[in-house]
């Protein structure tokens, strides 16, 4: 086994979740893509948007390397919650483009920077908010990789697809009675250990 690059494995998994959350876009509407689906508001698009904030926040802004972009949807003077949802006049095209722009704003970071690089989250309290470029990116990786799952299960409410990525479903084989049969189990063992607890 080869020695591995502790900066290429993490850039690996952050690239890895970043396709995931977008692929979850493929081939729904507009309309389908903004759909609130949980009492919260959770649709795909916002958590696009939102994974574009935290890359340039925490890849960006966090190491002195701001992208430059205007930000309405975080921080001071935006509307709560303005990095989760998508309003009318904001194209997914658009989104995903900004997205895009922030993995190569981020990634740059990630390029030139040592993982000890120490930097200052500026939402941070004072005195708590130093970081290393390293936890930087674990902490984006698991936002990227939460917010990946939270889409999955988005999009299955949407229209049943699932999977991790295009060429890995990472669901054992079954038609959509053998999932019905399964699910149905599933509520009945969950009644009996109900009615026996």
């Amino acid at each position: 086994m080869t020695a591995s690059d502790p900066k290429t494995d993490l850039h690996f998994y952050l690239q890895s979740a970043r396709d995931a959350l977008l692929w979850k876009l493929e081939e729904l509407s507009e309309y389908d893509i903004r759909r609130p689906l949980t009492p919260t508001g959770t649709n795909l698009l916002g958590l696009v948007k939102h994974a574009t904030c935290a890359e340039l926040g925490y890849l960006g802004d966090t190491f002195g390397r701001p992208s430059g972009e205007p930000g309405p949807w975080f921080g001071a003077g935006s509307e709560p919650n303005a990095h989760m949802w998508a309003t009318a006049d904001e194209s997914s095209k658009y989104i995903v483009e900004h997205y895009r722009q922030a993995w190569a704003h981020a990634d740059a970071t990630i390029d030139a920077l040592a993982l000890e690089t120490i930097g200052r989250v500026p939402w941070w309290p004072s005195g708590r908010d130093e970081v290393t470029l390293h936890h930087a990116l674990v902490r984006v990786i698991a936002d990227t990789h939460r917010h990946a799952g939270h889409a999955d299960i988005v999009r299955e409410l949407l229209d049943g697809a699932v999977g991790m990525n295009e060429g890995n479903t990472s669901m054992p084989p079954g038609d959509s009675a053998w999932w019905e049969d399964y699910r149905s189990r599933l509520e009945r063992v969950a009644q009996e250990a109900s009615r026996d607890a």
